[in-house]
């Protein structure tokens, strides 16, 4: 009798830990159930935490991108840039980006977007918040895209008032992975290699992300509007003739555009935005399948449910769970070999920077000497183009990690072609007897931002009024209207390069 009570007791301990273990399973099951369940979110929603109500998990995982909140001042790092960039907004202010969660506040936080007094001010264009916030695709709605790409940054100050989030990626109705930006589908199309029609699920885990991390320019584009005539400064992608660095130089030269001209060198410019897309697809983890998302969103467990972490960012927050679920080695080895691809790019590009501002600068005394237009036009034309390598190369931040090869290759040619325009510079230098100027010194960014003429207090003094004004309003008003969202800005501290 003893012994069976004994058997007994022991079948019972045994059965208690299987019925919890299938209380869970089913409880794990309903919770991935509900997940899967697509709840009714407005069309249009532009605030995150409306759907981080449905989404919680994700949700979470996306506001901890407001821990990459560091500001590295890049032109402290790397002076010769402010001579690369001389006469465009960058040579203002350039800083290594921050999380998603700082997108549109960094965006107004720039010296590069200057200080509007009202709504019609401001040195840039309305498409400088395309790839900052979710109300962007709204307006675009509402207004169309040749309104929305119409007239200047400020304009929408008021209705751009949420960072990046959910809508900037999902379908309301369905939660499937949207393009939200038409100029994508029309760049797809003309490219060729991948027709907006045969998009798979695996190609829009990269492709949401393509919307803004890739080389775009402004398209000048005139149209009419109830009989006024207007011009749009459309988001185009040079992708025609293909997506190499050499490619869209061709495009660029075909069309006859340039960003800005140079006031030292009078080189017609191209700054590349960030190409990371297009360095992608040249890398082995795009020609293996990967998407940008099995990398920068790593699948996380949580008891019986699985969902993508939103916490976007390096890899290499998270090796463990990104680059060794295919990699070989410990953390640590995978790190320092990581560090090594990074400090062969960063050795060419610095040697790149160097060359190019040099060549500005020897350029720019030439022209004070009286050179001709035929006698610098070859020199300009290197420049141009050695200048275009040097920042498709490095405006990809990913870039050395994603294809370090073609990374590697694209620097060396920059290299060159900075080269070889300093040659010929020298050539015409000699003939003005000036074979033996020297460039000078650039050596910090303070002492390169005199050089090519910045008033760099007055943009400070400037853009602190707009941001203790004129910001403040805008939030306010969007608030009024019910688009803005507190919860995106919850706890933020201002940090800028400037404080």
């Amino acid at each position: 009798m003893k012994k069976s009570s004994v058997v007994f007791t022991l079948c019972a301990l045994a059965t208690v830990p299987m019925v919890l273990l299938t209380l869970s399973i089913r409880e794990n099951k309903a919770e991935q159930q509900v997940m899967n369940a697509v709840p009714a979110i407005k069309e249009g929603e532009t605030r995150s935490s409306e759907w981080g109500k449905h989404y919680p998990r994700q949700y979470d995982t996306f506001m901890q991108t407001r821990k990459s909140d560091e500001i590295t001042d890049v032109l402290k790092q790397d002076p010769a840039m402010v001579i690369l960039w001389a006469g465009y907004p960058f040579a203002k202010d350039y800083n290594k980006p921050r999380g998603h969660y700082y997108a549109l506040e960094d965006n107004l936080n720039t010296l590069r977007t200057g200080a509007p007094v009202d709504n019609k001010t401001g040195p840039l264009a309305t498409a400088c918040w395309t790839c900052k916030s979710p109300d962007v695709p709204r307006l675009i709605k509402r207004d169309g895209e040749k309104e929305f790409f119409t007239g200047t940054w400020a304009k929408y100050g008021d209705e751009v008032v949420n960072p990046i989030g959910c809508g900037d990626c999902h379908d309301s109705a369905t939660m499937k992975l949207t393009l939200s930006r038409d100029y994508l589908k029309r760049a797809l199309d003309a490219e060729g290699r991948l027709k907006t029609a045969d998009i798979t699920h695996q190609d829009m885990r990269s492709l949401v992300c393509a919307q803004c991390h890739a080389e775009y320019y402004f398209k000048k584009t005139e149209w009419e509007d109830k009989g006024q005539k207007k011009t749009a400064a459309v988001v185009t992608f040079p992708w025609n003739k293909g997506l190499s660095a050499e490619n869209m130089e061709e495009y660029y030269d075909s069309y006859g555009f340039s960003d800005w001209t140079h006031p030292l060198s009078k080189t017609p410019m191209l700054k590349a935005q960030h190409p990371d897309y297009e360095t992608f697809v040249t890398g082995v983890h795009s020609r293996n399948g990967l998407a940008c998302a099995d990398c920068h969103m790593s699948y996380v467990r949580e008891g019986g449910v699985k969902y993508s972490s939103h916490k976007v960012g390096s890899p290499l927050d998270d090796i463990a769970n990104t680059c060794l679920n295919c990699h070989n080695g410990t953390e640590k080895e995978f790190r320092e070999t990581v560090e090594k691809k990074l400090a062969r790019k960063e050795e060419l590009a610095k040697l790149a920077t160097d060359i190019l501002a040099r060549a500005h600068l020897e350029a720019a005394k030439a022209w004070s000497l009286g050179a001709t237009e035929e006698e610098m036009a070859p020199a300009l034309q290197d420049i141009r183009h050695g200048q275009w390598r040097w920042d498709y190369a490095v405006a990809g931040h990913g870039a050395f990690f994603h294809a370090p090869e073609e990374t590697l290759r694209v620097l060396a040619g920059a290299i060159n072609k900075g080269q070889d325009a300093r040659l010929k510079l020298r050539t015409v230098l000699a003939r003005y007897n000036a074979a033996d100027f020297t460039a000078p010194d650039f050596s910090t960014k303070e002492k390169a931002q005199a050089l090519v003429g910045l008033d760099y207090a007055k943009l400070v003094e400037e853009k602190k009024t707009f941001l203790n004004t004129l910001k403040q309003e805008w939030f306010k008003k969007g608030e009024e209207k019910g688009l803005y969202d507190p919860a995106s800005r919850k706890d933020m501290v201002l940090k800028t390069s400037y404080n």
